[in-house]
């Protein structure tokens, strides 16, 4: 291995680290941003909405510039403007001014989302065995920095803006540094694979559509059990199963944490039994804790549920973007970033359809849905099969393959 794949191995790492802190900060500070400038809870669901749309046009125009710029480019430029965007989130005092905030995140984190996972499949592919799941769980814990700094900022009545600029004040300048080991492979070169099928994602063809929607598929319906977790395990334990109002705040972190546990250790699982495997039990893992929600007699059983939910789905959304780098080797940048929107899909459908599920039905029937959507990725679990992580021969490939441009000669 050598120093060039070392540093960009932990520059990018960084990267996923302060995205993961950067999206608790905002997310679960919500109230307090409604607060600060009175949106009403009519207006709320458009500001909530535009992010991940915005987000979607981000990754689609990351697609665009990758064919001219390299994706290490496009990453280390997002970065600060998501973190200077977050603080403009905190700083504002007019409405106009939080909208332009927010919209300034939304397309930079899709391009961020986007950028960062095209350099951990290039990253994966030079080392020749499965590291996505690492940086994905570098990802976890910023998310758990996140909630718990913003869980302070809240406790110490803090102003967002005063929570916010020490992070970014950190956090900015230390991505700014390390961008300049980031790695860029061959990812986009075409010299993988030139055939029709896998090479070009670019092709409008039947084939490459075939290949290319599982993946969607299975990327919308991890996310729409990722935005369940996320947005209505509080209010389901404290309304339906009956726990304290402190209580309802646990399983969210216990989700993060056995998600960061789950995605420590899914890397050795796929490099022993493959990803199709992994992926296969993450789903049946996941189904089973969205089982044990809808039928929980209480609040301890339901946080039960909500640990198995953070154990299965945390292993599917890093290896369907692996997934889209094996199919298409030639073009896999595109691949990830046409990917990439359907993360900000499954985020917009999830909140809205469990919500008015519960309402209309109830919340214990509307967790069954999120379920069954999981089990439809056992459907497409094969999809994971192809050239998998152990590549053919059961043995790492050499970790002395050519590691493409380092990005700090750009």
């Amino acid at each position: 291995m050598t120093d060039v794949l070392r540093r960009g191995r932990a520059s990018l790492a960084f990267s996923f680290f302060a995205q993961g802190v950067a999206f608790a900060l905002l997310v679960t500070r919500i109230p307090a941003i409604q607060d600060r400038y009175g949106i009403s809870d009519a207006l709320l669901p458009v500001f909530l909405a535009a992010v991940p749309v915005l987000a979607g046009v981000g990754s689609v125009a990351t697609e665009k510039l990758v064919k001219r710029i390299p994706p290490s480019r496009v990453l280390r430029w997002s970065q600060p403007v998501v973190l200077l965007a977050l603080l403009g989130v905190g700083s504002g005092d007019h409405v106009a001014e939080v909208a332009v905030s927010l919209g300034a995140f939304g397309l930079a984190v899709g391009a961020l989302d986007a950028s960062m996972n095209m350099l951990g499949v290039s990253l994966q592919r030079t080392y020749g065995r499965s590291i996505m799941l690492g940086f994905h769980a570098v990802y976890s814990l910023g998310g758990i920095v996140g909630a718990s700094l913003a869980w302070a900022g809240a406790h110490w009545h803090l102003s967002l803006f005063v929570s916010y600029l020490p992070v970014v004040a950190v956090l900015l300048p230390a991505a700014l540094v390390g961008s300049r080991w980031y790695v860029d492979g061959g990812a986009g070169s075409g010299v993988a694979d030139a055939s029709p099928a896998k090479g070009e994602a670019g092709e409008a063809s039947p084939v490459v559509f075939k290949l290319l929607l599982p993946l969607c598929l299975v990327m919308t319906f991890a996310y729409i059990g990722d935005s369940t977790v996320s947005n209505w395990s509080a209010k389901y334990l404290q309304d339906v199963l009956g726990s304290s109002e402190q209580l309802a705040t646990v399983p969210y972190n216990v989700y993060m944490v056995t998600t960061l546990l789950g995605r420590a250790i899914g890397d050795f699982g796929v490099r022993r039994f493959g990803a199709a495997a992994v992926v296969r039990l993450g789903a049946m893992v996941a189904a089973l804790g969205f089982g044990v929600v809808a039928v929980a007699p209480g609040p301890w059983v339901g946080m039960l549920g909500f640990t198995l939910l953070g154990l299965g789905l945390c292993v599917i959304v890093p290896q369907t973007f692996a997934a889209a780098g094996r199919l298409f080797p030639g073009a896999s940048d595109t691949a990830i970033a046409r990917l990439n929107i359907f993360n900000y899909v499954g985020f917009l459908i999830g909140s809205p359809l469990v919500g008015a599920l519960g309402d209309a039905w109830n919340y214990r029937g509307a967790m069954l849905v999120p379920m069954v959507l999981v089990l439809l990725i056992l459907r497409y679990a094969r999809s994971f099969d192809v050239e998998p992580d152990r590549y053919g021969d059961g043995h790492e490939r050499p970790r002395t393959a050519d590691v493409g441009r380092g990005s700090n000669g750009l």
